[in-house]
């Protein structure tokens, strides 16, 4: 025990010191090569001076066109059927032989779509693609091509080179590689005898030590939090031992979202999708309500088993419902960032709030229609297969009506000015045919119902049942996570054709489209089926340092969003437009919850609602 303490304190000391190398390598002391790269020729008009932000790229267009004036159009190669949007008018000289130049900040996040057109006759010249790189110089020389007066050609040329911003993330993940390796090795030198039992020593003698001092210097102590009710002492359950695979997977999830929600150094790939499509920041949410599924009906049992009568249980569930919701109304809404909050626009439908409701249908659903786990199934061959879906039958008609009624809604509701079944963003996607029809059906309804103030104000277009009924038998639990995760595949290749927006429903996180749940579900069956031998059958892993937040994901959740504007989890950057600074700032911040929710669970202390 003591050397497993030993562990997990160097371990939290690794990690603080990850954190600290890795703001060692990436915080710059200025951005000088942002400076020298944006700079424009001297040849051009100072007023003209565009300041680049991340992700951007400035380019100049050289008009070398007699006696035309031109307007540069710009579109990303990631919106589908998208309108082009006017980039910058290219006027003529006026003097033959010197072109005319104008400045413009091209994004470089994605490709890029260029169009050049007569501004006077409104006809294309020319079209082009390109991929520019963050805070690089480039130019666009439009002219004649030398063997003919009625040909014009376009060519990209670049004045400076760009830089990698990606380099960061790389630096970032090789510091996280070097810190698995050291905590593996680690393990491997307290597996040795002779060091485990060094260490054992030192450690005995010091705690003898400050135990003998803390009983000279202080004749009483206290040893309890206090009256909080909510804070207490950690007790396992007597009944259904606790997986933790599952409270790994649950910290995974948490520690992404933490992140992600902290900036993740601002980069667009830990950014929410425009619209259909799927990022890093589209897999933490789903995956965090899949594990609350599924430790719905192993909790549920548990409780259950220890006495607890169903009315007793529903009103647990009930409450637990309504603290989530009010949680997320009063403690975690966005709003604040207007000011004080105002109940006039308070937003209804947040991360709590909808996993609240979310758990009350499904412990509902759960504890009325749920049955006992057998004991052994070794008389029950009739439905030994598939017993895990057979038990559940009522559940599993409801849910098919919910999703029946998703798509009735979807594909049949007419909505006022919008074509019927309409999945698209609205604005300027689809050529800008229907602006005011930001997600269809669904768009429509949450208006209808919450009101504009009342959702969220900020688009991104601007497995229990199984571990329980096959308790112990490893290989029919891996087969059934493995067939899980290739029907649910096989279902999200069905809809969305293998395409991002070709397909007959693609994947979209803001409509929670049936693709986009059956496919992250898909992807969290098979983490399962990594994690599930490695941290509870093998144990090869403990599922460090991940278990330890999702030991507590209530409090750190509520506490990341509370805390995101204070020391240490922000400061003042010195250059608010490096990628590399935010990286920083975001690594460390989750680091710290990370160390927090350790401390917390070597204190025995939990967050329970």
């Amino acid at each position: 025990m003591n050397g497993a303490r030993g562990a997990g304190r160097a371990l939290a000391a690794l990690l603080l010191a990850a954190s600290v190398l890795s703001a060692a390598l990436l915080a710059p002391g200025g951005s000088p090569e942002r400076d020298a790269e944006a700079a424009p020729p001297r040849d051009l008009d100072k007023k003209k001076h565009v300041d680049l932000k991340m992700d951007q790229a400035l380019l100049l267009i050289h008009n070398e066109l007699h006696g035309t004036n031109l307007t540069v159009f710009w579109n990303s190669e990631c919106c589908y059927h998208c309108l082009f949007q006017v980039l910058v008018n290219v006027s003529w000289s006026g003097r033959p032989g010197k072109p005319s130049i104008a400045v413009g900040a091209v994004s470089t996040q994605h490709g890029s779509l260029l169009q050049l057109n007569d501004t006077l006759e409104e006809k294309e010249v020319c079209r082009l693609e390109y991929k520019f790189g963050e805070f690089g110089n480039y130019s666009l020389l439009v002219k004649h091509t030398h063997n003919a007066v009625n040909e014009i050609t376009c060519d990209i040329i670049v004045n400076k080179n760009p830089i990698d911003s990606n380099l960061p993330v790389c630096i970032a993940f090789l510091v996280g590689v070097a810190l698995i390796i050291a905590v593996s090795f680690l393990r491997f030198l307290l597996s040795l005898d002779d060091f485990h039992n060094w260490i054992s020593k030192a450690i005995n003698s010091r705690e003898t030590d400050r135990l003998i001092n803390s009983e000279l210097g202080s004749p009483s102590r206290a040893g309890s939090i206090g009256g909080d009710a909510q804070l207490e002492a950690w007790r396992p359950p007597t009944a259904t031992p606790r997986l933790r695979c599952i409270d790994t997977f649950r910290g995974i999830a948490l520690i992404l979202m933490v992140f992600v929600n902290y900036g993740g150094g601002k980069y667009w790939y830990f950014k929410h999708s425009s619209w259909n499509g799927l990022t890093v920041a589209d897999l933490v949410f789903p995956w965090f309500v899949f594990i609350m599924g599924s430790s719905i009906f192993l909790s549920m049992t548990s409780i259950l088993q220890r006495g607890c009568s169903k009315f007793k249980l529903l009103g647990k569930i009930a409450w637990r419902s309504f603290l989530l919701i009010c949680i997320g109304v009063v403690i975690v809404n966005p709003n604040y960032c207007l000011g004080p909050l105002s109940w006039d626009k308070v937003r209804i439908p947040g991360v709590l709030q909808r996993l609240g409701v979310t758990y009350f249908v499904v412990a509902v659903l759960e504890l009325i229609f749920a049955k006992p786990v057998p004991e052994s199934c070794a008389s029950e061959r009739s439905c030994f297969s598939l017993r895990d879906i057979i038990f559940s039958w009522p559940q599993w008609l409801f849910i098919l009506m919910l999703e029946s009624i998703w798509l009735g809604l979807t594909f049949f509701l007419p909505v006022p000015g919008c074509p019927t079944g309409y999945l698209g963003p609205g604005g300027i996607g689809d050529l800008g045919k229907y602006p005011n029809c930001t997600g269809g059906a669904a768009g429509y309804i949450d208006r209808l119902l919450l009101g504009d103030d009342h959702i969220y104000q900020h688009p991104s277009s601007a497995a229990g049942k199984i571990l329980l009924y096959y308790k112990d038998q490893t290989k029919d639990i891996l087969i059934r996570f493995t067939a899980w995760c290739c029907f649910l595949g096989l279902i999200s290749v069905a809809l969305t054709k293998i395409s991002e927006n070709e397909g007959f429903i693609p994947i979209n996180k803001n409509l929670w489209s049936i693709s986009y749940v059956t496919t992250l579900s898909s992807f969290a069956f098979f983490i399962l089926l990594i994690l599930y031998p490695i941290v509870d059958v093998k144990r090869l892993w403990t599922g460090t340092p991940f278990f330890y937040p999702g030991m507590n994901s209530i409090l750190v959740y509520v506490g990341h969003e509370v805390f995101e504007n204070y020391f240490p989890f922000q400061w003042k950057l010195q250059d608010n437009q490096s990628h590399k600074e935010h990286l920083t700032q975001n690594i460390v911040a989750t680091a710290i919850w990370v160390l927090i929710a350790y401390i917390l669970y070597k204190k025995k202390v939990f967050w329970k609602i």
